[in-house]
């Protein structure tokens, strides 16, 4: 009998209640899966004990032999997964067991819909691990203890994942976790040798540590020696040749504890100046964390096969880090830690390329399933958007993966992608115009679009939050230069004719005196007043300075709190509009100065901006309105 001691009951953390309730409930159709999520972890506590005797090999307590080893019982209604890795101590267990140190889990949880099926796809994306233990056991025990530590310091902990558990003091010879379920009346099925043998070879035959089970007899299910039930090869050690599409893929929610499949992958061995391996994924769905640029990243990282690291983040760069895998390198030593990572060329010879690769995978992905690559973007677009500012030498590159809405399909999705839009552009247009705003129909309204839909140009419509940020380091793509169409002067190239160009000037001419009379009533608010060449149908709009903050950014700026530089728009005026024409013909300063107000008002709500005074506005436009009456 197991003599307990330092016994107490614990309540488990808020949102571990709440991630039980949900992922009993929502996984139950997929229930299998809690013995791969069991195994990962304990394949990982064997990495983590074969890393950290590195240092020092006593924590092997003489048994260097790691392996997990998985047993039933019948009678008992119970599956057992035991390893010999790292084990926990008593602080660790109610760390990882009781509470989930995860930020964002709050706001995670609050996405939950209740809608079973939704739900089930984003719980994949969280990573439930040890939890899914209860989607099969009404009662879970656990058994471990840290390597290295005293016998008397072993750990028993259970639960029945009611919103409690227990914790006790326990002796224990054997260091590692031994996690025994007692299985729902509806689970039986898992307290069988064969059932257990073929969840093993579907989910996790490439795990590199041998899972062990006692071999079974034909004669009435009795157990005999044990045998490996897996491969126990690390699966990116393989030629690819030897490798099945279902391995990959089981591969993949090993290392991310993902539900779904990946998008695609690339597996690939370096030899020459550098030697290492690399098994790189593009996941399908974006992890809860994804714009959390502080949540933990990278690769898994294995030096000579031994693991070192889970999320390596210094083998990508930042905007990649939806990126999964395993990179194995020869190159490093055993003893790398992430101090040295930073500072180590060999890494960043091996970033480069794997820079280039995740690039590649991507393009590849566009040109041969454009639906896939769709579905991509849809999940990781934004954070790709941060790749023109973060590396410079592939910006090129990133551009022709950008997908954008545009007036060409007229659609808020963004499928448009800069070679399509180049393969469209009318002759004599040498430049790539796009606009950017708060939302799309903002964008799809603009005045600042009329006469590109009177010449049948298209333009891309930017109305993400970091667009504009992204256009400040995107100057050209493929040799043609990007144009704002709300920025600077406009320039059509060979688009515009002479004529409409002679048209502008003598324009700009015959009505000098109204743009002067026009800047002066509103002097303290535009820095210039000029006719356009960007309207049709709108009496005006405002234009940013060549050099000036878009409205975009100085919102982004405001958000985090930094000082935005005073900068005042341009006004662009149609001096063949009605309404142009009836404040010219207006003689009392006063009423020209008014109407003029109103004009300017109209156009920086047509841009999406916000009025400095609203209610100003409204009076003039009510004293404008009796007047008509009377």
């Amino acid at each position: 009998m197991t003599v307990e001691s330092q016994k107490e009951t614990l309540g488990f953390q808020t949102e571990v209640k709440q991630l039980l309730q949900l992922m009993i409930h929502s996984l139950y159709s997929n229930k299998e899966i809690f013995l791969r999520e069991l195994i990962s972890n304990a394949s990982d506590a064997e990495d983590k004990l074969r890393f950290a005797a590195l240092k020092d090999d006593s924590l092997y307590e003489g048994d260097s032999e790691l392996r997990i080893r998985l047993s039933y019982d019948k009678d008992a209604n119970t599956v057992t997964i035991a390893d010999n890795g790292i084990g926990m101590t008593r602080d660790d267990v109610i760390q990882n067991l009781g509470t989930i140190a995860k930020s964002g889990t709050a706001e995670f949880l609050k996405q939950l819909s209740g809608d079973e099926k939704k739900d089930s796809k984003l719980i994949g994306q969280f990573g439930v691990g040890f939890y899914s233990a209860f989607i099969v056991a009404d009662r879970v025990e656990v058994f471990t203890r840290r390597a290295g530590a005293p016998v008397a310091e072993g750990v028993h902990w259970e639960s029945k994942g009611d919103g409690e558990f227990t914790i006790a003091q326990v002796d224990r010879e054997q260091r590692g976790t031994e996690i025994v379920l007692h299985l729902k009346s509806d689970a039986n099925e898992f307290a069988d040798g064969f059932r257990l043998r073929g969840l093993v070879k579907k989910y996790s035959d490439h795990i590199s540590f041998p899972v062990v089970m006692q071999s079974e007899s034909e004669e009435e299910g009795k157990k005999g020696e044990d045998e490996t039930v897996n491969d126990a090869t690390a699966l990116w050690t393989l030629p690819r040749t030897e490798i099945k599409d279902d391995e990959y893929k089981e591969f993949y929610k090993h290392i991310a504890h993902d539900f779904e499949d990946p998008l695609t992958w690339s597996h690939n061995k370096v030899e020459g100046k550098l030697d290492y391996t690399s098994l790189l994924y593009i996941p399908a769905r974006a992890p809860f964390d994804l714009y959390n640029r502080e949540a933990p990243r990278g690769l898994k990282l294995y030096v000579q096969r031994v693991f070192i690291m889970d999320d390596a983040e210094q083998f990508l760069p930042l905007y990649l880090r939806f990126a999964k895998g395993v990179v194995d390198s020869n190159d490093l030593s055993l003893n790398v830690s992430r101090e040295i990572l930073q500072n180590d060329s060999t890494v960043e010879s091996i970033r480069t390329a794997l820079t280039k690769r995740v690039l590649d995978m991507l393009s590849k992905l566009a040109k041969k399933d454009p639906e896939q690559y769709q579905k991509f973007w849809g999940e990781f677009g934004t954070v790709l958007k941060e790749g023109p500012a973060e590396d410079f030498s592939n910006r090129e590159k990133i551009a022709g993966l950008l997908r954008f809405a545009s007036t060409h399909t007229g659609e808020e999705s963004q499928k448009v992608s800069l070679d399509e839009y180049i393969g469209r552009m009318k002759e004599g247009q040498k430049k790539i115009f796009y606009i950017t705003a708060d939302n799309f129909m903002a964008a799809k309204s603009s005045p600042h679009l009329e006469v590109f839909r009177k010449k049948g140009i298209e333009v891309l419509i930017l109305s993400d939050r970091i667009d504009e940020w992204m256009m400040g380091y995107l100057s050209e793509y493929d040799s043609k230069q990007f144009q704002d169409v709300a920025r600077g002067d406009l320039d059509l190239g060979d688009v515009e004719t002479e004529e409409d160009k002679k048209q502008k000037e003598a324009a700009a001419e015959e009505h000098k005196e109204l743009l002067e009379r026009i800047k002066k009533a509103l002097e303290d608010k535009v820095q210039d007043v000029r006719a356009t060449n960007r309207l049709t149908d709108s009496p005006a709009c405002l234009v940013v300075g060549e050099f000036d903050m878009g409205a975009q950014m100085k919102k982004i700026m405001e958000a985090a709190g930094q000082k935005v530089p005073d900068s005042k728009p341009i006004f662009e005026i149609n001096v063949e509009h009605p309404l142009v024409q009836r404040l010219e013909s207006e003689n009392g300063d006063e009423r020209f100065g008014e109407l003029a107000a109103v004009l300017l008002d109209q156009a920086t709500l047509a841009s999406g901006e916000q009025l400095a005074d609203p209610g100003a506005y409204v009076s003039r436009l009510n004293r404008l309105l009796l007047e008509l009456a009377n």
